[in-house]
């Protein structure tokens, strides 16, 4: 009984040493999932305003986080042309609207919308090209003044759709 004990002991052993180093688990914690050996650079490309209401910041705000994303949670080099990806498009809405109405008929809350229009091209496996608008809004209380509060709602917007095309690019989600 002692010999089988002795002989069963380091087959299982070996057994689990060999189950625990074959299976793997890999978690990438940036989101990203992209083939490095196929995909090396990023081309973004600026995206102008072309909104009927305009907030100056608006613009450089929203190319700046965008670039800002792909730097901070990807290997990819960004380059000024033949990207390996490539993202152009432009700032198609913002605009402003009533959202609720208090119990004397007055605007209580209005509400910013956003939208940016991007056509996103892999020249690696073009069946994944798209072209798609995001859309993100912010709301806030009509007791404040629009020009009070609409720099920080504009950064939440901005941040908002940039994950948004983070996500339909990249992230495959």
């Amino acid at each position: 009984m002692d010999w089988i004990n002795s002989s069963i002991r380091p087959t299982l052993a070996l057994a689990l040493v060999v189950l625990l180093t074959a299976c793997s688990v890999s978690y990438k914690f940036n989101g990203a999932s992209i083939d490095y050996s196929k995909v090396k650079s990023i081309q973004i490309a600026e995206f102008p305003l072309r909104t009927s209401y305009v907030w100056g910041p608006m613009g450089p705000m929203f190319n700046n986080q965008l670039k800002d994303q792909y730097a901070s949670h990807t290997k990819l080099q960004q380059v000024r042309r033949n990207g390996d990806l490539k993202l152009e498009g432009e700032i198609t809405q913002y605009s402003q609207r009533n959202k609720s109405v208090s119990a004397e008929g007055y605007s209580a809350q209005a509400e910013l919308t956003m939208t940016v229009n991007v056509r996103f091209t892999n020249n690696t496996n073009h069946s994944e090209d798209f072209e798609r608008q995001f859309t993100a809004s912010q709301s806030y209380e009509t007791t404040q003044s629009l020009n009070a509060v609409q720099e920080e709602l504009v950064r939440l917007m901005v941040k908002d759709i940039c994950d948004q095309i983070f996500n339909a690019t990249v992230a495959n989600w």
